[in-house]
């Protein structure tokens, strides 16, 4: 990797963590530094994971990954943050559907829909800031 696409990855996960620290400010009233790296890795895994996928599966399908990815992510770092370093940024344990009060179902589903508009616009955002290829999403 040269020193562009560095760049482009830093500044597109600061932008992917300060966008995600929003949306946890404005869902639930208070955020955690560690959702801004979180929120930035899972933005710039979903927008590669776009990448490669996008010749073969439509936006709906890529989204659906993305949400099984976002929410690994979000066990793995919700083990080490609140289980292992006790630092209790979420809880899910009285959510039904949870899974070691990490992750729930939930949850999981409203990953769908912001997989969707991440993955749009991580593609977009690497269009209109960094010249990448004009994204070739299709819906279906």
């Amino acid at each position: 990797m040269n020193m562009r696409e560095t760049f482009q990855i830093v500044n597109l996960a600061l932008i992917g963590g300060a966008i995600y620290s929003l949306i946890e400010v404005l869902w639930r009233g208070y955020t955690h530094w560690s959702m801004g790296i979180v929120g930035g890795l899972c933005f710039i895994l979903l927008g590669l994971l776009s990448k490669l996928l996008t010749p073969k599966f439509p936006l709906y399908i890529q989204a659906i990954i993305g949400t099984l990815l976002v929410t690994f992510i979000e066990l793995i770092s919700g083990t080490i943050l609140n289980l292992w370093l006790k630092l209790s940024v979420w809880d899910y344990s009285n959510v039904p559907i949870n899974f070691l009060g990490q992750i729930c179902l939930p949850y999981m589903l409203l990953w769908l829909p912001l997989s969707f508009l991440a993955i749009i616009l991580y593609n977009w955002l690497s269009y209109q800031l960094f010249s990448a290829r004009k994204p070739k999403l299709r819906l279906l």
